[in-house]
Parts: structure tokens; C-alpha cells; sequence
């Protein structure tokens, strides 16, 4: 491997994003193309009994005003990577606010979306189940689905001996709200058939995804569907699996004849698309009077839909997290009449941990033993639940170098003043999951020794274009310039999703073995020796004596079942200040130390820390999507309602930073994920620091000012 892997090369595609050359969903034109505008019920239970189109209709510019009366008949699509099992536009039934019920194709944006608005429905009311709130109440056991990927109830040890035993016990319950993705660039998508074949232009995290469900809905073969996906402007979860408007698109163009594109708007992606649900943990800790936990008890209840059953594994963190001799957790559902949530960055771990790092601090200060030291007694020296060993593990490591870098161990028992502001400091633990999909790349050698990679993963912003380059020229022993990448179309290699913290393991591997291969069959054609790391004029030279203009390298990345536990880790530490009189709290300053195996690049992987604070910092002071539970639609459908975190309240003293180590079990490229783990933990250590600079333990997300004042 050359130097490169593990130099901070700047981002490859950040030129063309700042001058506007990359192209996104909804950038694209189709020949002839109409413009597709959604109609969303006003209501959320009901019949649509009839809908007057004739004004839509005279519109100039319309052409179609479809309802489910003219849609074609759908098969049903595998959930996942479809949202749902419910189709859109296939019956008169209502379900949510805002699910379709019509759409207005016309030659011109403006056109379609005026008509749309003329469209007047009648509609036969029926009762509905408003968004739960805050306590739990009437949640059941989730049903068999594809969402359901692990057992909902786990359990090992004497949890009931172990809480009679135990010297100290805690028990509390932790709330936080169902929250929206809000990425910079709304859903869109266009679509167009022509000979059969469908093909597709979409802001996606999972093109192969897009191609699986369109081919079920449509009962065709994967060779019509292709699926492209050049450039995705923001994603965290929302765009990972295939929501209405993809699926009407490509109904609607079929019906019309022409391609369609539909762009969502800002309110659209509040009904349409998905959100993280509302989640109420209760955590239970049994321990010795040292600080030894006994037992974790851990229930999770998440608001999903009337039609699926979305279950977020929050009780993962309490299954991971903490060595204890009993453990058992349980998920549960509350079933409403809303649109159904969706993975958030950070799912799992990262909603768990607000809850159990909340009880973890609690414990201590009730115990008045250091967080820290709590933690230390209580690690997870193999994996808790399963025994296995971990694959890599330096949160020790975390702790003390986090520590040192915060000054925690000189923190103040009592809060100390800045002027109007009492000042506090809190920590917790981080920790993620980590997710290996299948995938494949090839990497094209010319005869000049540049190289192209070719693979049909997916950019969201990640930086993804660049870790392929570096893991290539780390091979090949080439200069960054060339290197190009080739993404984002299912006619490429198939790749995974861009989801779970997961591409750099499976698409960089895949990658670094196509690059090997490609050096492999250069020395065997000409006979060349070559080095470990050739560079450009070896490699030419090579391919002149083997006398081809071009060879492809094939790779790919299969993980197997391995005895190991695959986590990533990390310590977060914050320094808040709180206004007792406005109830105001501002983020001073905070110190992250992560384990996350090999760091391809620093420089990409410490913006993906700092922006996973700045997330965990809006998770826990600002942001909630409220409903309306009197006519059970959400509130504030744009950001003008919606409070999010901007330069003015992140200060510049985010100081992250990466304990040295290498995780060849995880993947050969010998690092795990992280796109998720920066925003974990954040919430918990927020609280924590909330409650030592006011005294008051905030169980319930956002900290905001009602709750301090």
C-alpha cells in the first residue's frame, strides 16, 4: 500500500459540487418530460369517495391528471428495500395525511403545480389514531415483517434475582421525539420507459434497491431496469429505500408515455418520505454498591405506521454496550395513523444510547462514583450478550485519551460562572454498529497508466469518490489526477447500499481488490515483475509490453459470518453554558476520541465526526417534529418551523480525533464505519452536563428552554 492510504486528499468531487457541474435527480431533463406535481390526502383515515380534476384539468399545459382509478395494477414489492407493503394510488383507502391520491402531469412546473392545487377531493372520514404521546401507552408486540430483523424480546441471566440482590437500582424513562432528515436536497426522482425498459434518475442511497423494487411492481427483468444515481444531496437515512413518488413516477411515465420527473417539495418530504418515530426507553440498572452492574433491563417503544411495523432497535446499545451478568430488552410499537418512520443517522445504538448513557450517568451520580470510572468497571471486555470476542477494541483508550484532552478529570463538583452563564460538563459513550454489504468494482487500467473505477455505489455527500481513489492509487501507486470514478448506475458493478456507516468497507474493499486483480493480470500478460506499488510509468510500460490499450480488474467484497463482534467505539465529552435566567444552553466546546480501526482519509473522516456532533448537538437541544394530534398532520412542514443547528450556535473548539489502530477482521481495508458514530452519545453527555451546570436531570429531548426555566 502506498502512503496515500491514510493521507488527508481532499475531496475529489468538491470542485464540481462548489461550481455547480454535478448533476442531481432533479437536474435532469428527459426528452419531452413532464413535470409531475402530488396531490396528498387532506386527511389521515378515510375513503376517497370522488375527486373534481375537471379545473386541474383545463389548466393549460396539463395533460394527465391521474387518480388510482388510471394507474396500472402493481405486484407487490420485497419491503425491504421497498418502505411498504402498501403500494401507492392502488385503491380508494386513506391511511395517512399527505399519502397520494392523485397526480398533475403538465409541460411546465408551474402548470402542474397550480392545477394540483385545484384539485378539490371528497372524501368519507373515518376515525384515526393520532401520534402517540409521550408515555407508551397502547404499545404491542411488532408483527412478523421485513423490518422486524431481530428477535423484539432478548433476554440472558437472572434478571429478576439480580434485581433483588442488587445494593443500588435505577429505573427512569427517556423520551425523544419523532424528528425529520431534512436534507439539503428534497426527493426527486425522473423516470421514462422506452422499448420496455425502464430507466431511472433518482436521489438515492441504494440504486440496486430502486432496480429490485421497480422490477417486482412492474414484473419485468433487472435487464429493463437501470437505475442512476449520479449525485444525492444529503440522504441520513431518508432515501434508503423506496418511497411513494419513486414508484408513482415511474406508474405515471408508463401511463403517459414520457418521462416524468417529480421533485418533492420541502413540505412533501415531511408526509411522503420518511422520519425517525418517536421513542419512549424505559432503562432499569441493578448494581453493587461499587458500581458493578448486575442487570440491564431495557424497553424501546417507537411509533410506526397503521399499515408496517417499523422497529427501531434502540435496546442494541443495552445488548452491546456494558458487561452485566442479566440483560433483557424489549421492543415495542405504537401504532398511528402517519406515515412510516425510517432509520436516522445514528439508528440503533445511537437512539438506545441516549437513554441507557442517560441511566449510566444518573447511576453514577447517584453512587457519586466518576462517569468514567463507572464505565471502566462496567466494559465490555467481549461482547456482552453473545460472549464473542470484539474484532478490535481501544475504548479504554478513548476514555483516557478524551479525558485528558477535556481536562475531565480537574472538572468542578459544583458549576463554576462566565459572567451570566453557569458552566457544566458532561460525557458519554459512543457506539455504532457495524454494517458489511455485498459489493463489486472493477478498476479499468489504459494503456497511459491511468485508471478508472467503476462501481454502482452511491454519492450522498459522503466523500465516497475520493476513499475509492485513495484505496486505488494505494494499490496501483498512483497520483490522485489518475484516478476517476464511475458511480452511481446499476449498468456498473452492483454495490450496496449507503447506509449503516458501511461503503468504505464494502465498496473500498471490493475496490482494492479489483485494483490487485487488474496489477495481477498486467504481470501475467507482460511478464513483468512490477512492485507492491507500481505507479503510472511502470504500469505503461507494463501494458506496452503486454501490448493492450486496457485491462479490467474485477473485485468484490462478500463478508461471511465471523466469530468476531463487529462495533465501533468512542467517548464524547461537552462543555455547555446555561443562562438561568433566558434558559438558554450553548455549546462551549467538545472533545471526541473514537476506535474505528484504520482511517483511510483524516481529513474526510474528521468532518464526518464534527458534522455527527453538530447532528447529536440538534437531536439534543432543538429539534422535534410535532403533529397536530387534532387533525393528525405534522406541523411546520418546512424549515422555517423546524429549529436546526447553524455556524452561530456550534463554536470552533471541536476537538475529534482517533485512537491508532487496525481492524483486519472487519475488512480488508482494516477500518469499520463512521459515518453514524460522531452523532452518538452527544445527547446523553448534553443531558449530563445540562444537569451539572442546573441540577436538574432532562429526560425528554430537546433540552430547551421551557424545560430549564
Amino acid at each position: 500500500m502506498s502512503a496515500l492510504l491514510g493521507a488527508p486528499l481532499p475531496r475529489q468531487d468538491g470542485p464540481a459540487k462548489v461550481t455547480g457541474a454535478a448533476r442531481y435527480a432533479a437536474d435532469h431533463l428527459g426528452e419531452r418530460m413532464l413535470y409531475g406535481v402530488l396531490v396528498g390526502a387532506p386527511v389521515p383515515a378515510g375513503r376517497l369517495r370522488a375527486l373534481d380534476t375537471q379545473a386541474a384539468r383545463d389548466v393549460h399545459d396539463v395533460t394527465h391528471v391521474l387518480t388510482h382509478a388510471e394507474m396500472p395494477r402493481l405486484a407487490a414489492p420485497p419491503v425491504p428495500p421497498a418502505s411498504s407493503v402498501r403500494v401507492p394510488m392502488q385503491d380508494d383507502e386513506i391511511r395517512y395525511e399527505g399519502e397520494p391520491i392523485a397526480i398533475v402531469l403538465a409541460e411546465t412546473l408551474e402548470a402542474a403545480e397550480h392545477a394540483a392545487s385545484l384539485i378539490r377531493a371528497e372524501i368519507e372520514p373515518a376515525p384515526f389514531t393520532a401520534h402517540p404521546r409521550r408515555d407508551g401507552a397502547g404499545a404491542e408486540v411488532p408483527r412478523e415483517s421485513g423490518y422486524l430483523s431481530a428477535p423484539a424480546d432478548a433476554e440472558h441471566g437472572d434478571i429478576a434475582g439480580q434485581f433483588a440482590r442488587a445494593e443500588a437500582a435505577l429505573d427512569a424513562t427517556y423520551v425523544q421525539p419523532s424528528r425529520h432528515h431534512n436534507p439539503m436536497e428534497p426527493s426527486a426522482t425522473m423516470a421514462q420507459w422506452q422499448d420496455g425498459v425502464l430507466t431511472m434518475v433518482d436521489a438515492t442511497q441504494w440504486a440496486y434497491g430502486v432496480r429490485m423494487v421497480m422490477c417486482a411492481l412492474f414484473e419485468i427483468a433487472p435487464d429493463r431496469v437501470r437505475v442512476r444515481s449520479p449525485h444525492t444531496g444529503g440522504a441520513f437515512g431518508c432515501k434508503g429505500l423506496v418511497w411513494p413518488h419513486q414508484i408513482v413516477a415511474a406508474a405515471a411515465a408508463r401511463v403517459a408515455g414520457r418521462p416524468v420527473r417529480i421533485a418533492l417539495s420541502r413540505a412533501q418530504m415531511y408526509s411522503i418520505v420518511a422520519y425517525q418515530p418517536q421513542m419512549v426507553q424505559t432503562v432499569s440498572l441493578a448494581a453493587s454498591g461499587d458500581g458493578r452492574l448486575a442487570a440491564i433491563e431495557h424497553e424501546s417503544i417507537n411509533v410506526t405506521s397503521v399499515s408496517d411495523d417499523f422497529v427501531e432497535y434502540a435496546t442494541m446499545a443495552s445488548q452491546t454496550t456494558y458487561a452485566a451478568p442479566a440483560i433483557r430488552v424489549r421492543q415495542r410499537v405504537q401504532r398511528a395513523n402517519v406515515n412510516l418512520g425510517t432509520a436516522m443517522r445514528a439508528p440503533g445504538e445511537g437512539c438506545g444510547l441516549w437513554a441507557l448513557g442517560s441511566a449510566i450517568n444518573e447511576l453514577a451520580a447517584q453512587l457519586q462514583i466518576d462517569p468514567i470510572e463507572l464505565r471502566l468497571a462496567n466494559h465490555a471486555d467481549v461482547h456482552p450478550f453473545t460472549g464473542q470476542p470484539w474484532s478490535s477494541k481501544k475504548l479504554r483508550e478513548c476514555y483516557e485519551q478524551g479525558a485528558r484532552a477535556f481536562g475531565w478529570r480537574g472538572r468542578p463538583s459544583e458549576p463554576e460562572r462566565d459572567g451570566p452563564w453557569l458552566i457544566g460538563q458532561g460525557m458519554a459513550d459512543c457506539a455504532m454498529g457495524t454494517f458489511r454489504f455485498p459489493s463489486g468494482a472493477h478498476v479499468r487500467l489504459h494503456a497511459d497508466g491511468r485508471a478508472v473505477i467503476l462501481s454502482g455505489t452511491q454519492d450522498i455527500g459522503t466523500g465516497i469518490a475520493t476513499i475509492l481513489t485513495q484505496v486505488a492509487c494505494g494499490v496501483l501507486g498512483l497520483e490522485p489526477g489518475l484516478v476517476s470514478c464511475e458511480i452511481g448506475d446499476t449498468e456498473l458493478p452492483e454495490a450496496g447500499p449507503t447506509f449503516g456507516s458501511s461503503s468504505t468497507m464494502g465498496v473500498g474493499a471490493a475496490v482494492m481488490a479489483a485494483a490487485q486483480d487488474v496489477l495481477a493480470k498486467l504481470r501475467e500478460r507482460s511478464g513483468e515483475e512490477l512492485g507492491a506499488t507500481p505507479g503510472a510509468g511502470a504500469l505503461s510500460a507494463a501494458m506496452r509490453s503486454a501490448g493492450v490499450d486496457e485491462l479490467i480488474g474485477v473485485g468484490s467484497f462478500s463478508p461471511e459470518d465471523s466469530p468476531y463482534a463487529l462495533q465501533t467505539f468512542g467517548a464524547i465529552f461537552v462543555e455547555v453554558g446555561f443562562d438561568p435566567e433566558l434558559g438558554i444552553i450553548r455549546l462551549r466546546r467538545a472533545v471526541g476520541r473514537y476506535s474505528v480501526g484504520r482511517i483511510v482519509n483524516p481529513r474526510t473522516a474528521r468532518a464526518q465526526m464534527l458534522g455527527g456532533i453538530v447532528w447529536g448537538w440538534g437531536k439534543a437541544t432543538m429539534e422535534a417534529s410535532r403533529q397536530d394530534e387534532r387533525l393528525g398532520r405534522w406541523l411546520s412542514k418546512n424549515l422555517a418551523g423546524v429549529a436546526l443547528p447553524v455556524n452561530a450556535d456550534i463554536p470552533s473548539d471541536i476537538d475529534v480525533a482517533f485512537i491508532d489502530e487496525i481492524d483486519d477482521h472487519a475488512s480488508p481495508i482494516g477500518g469499520k464505519g463512521i459515518g453514524e458514530l460522531g452523532a452518538t452519545g452527544v445527547d446523553a453527555a448534553v443531558a449530563d452536563a445540562v444537569f451539572h451546570a442546573t441540577g436538574r436531570r432532562i429526560r425528554e429531548l430537546p433540552i430547551t428552554p421551557d424545560k430549564l426555566v
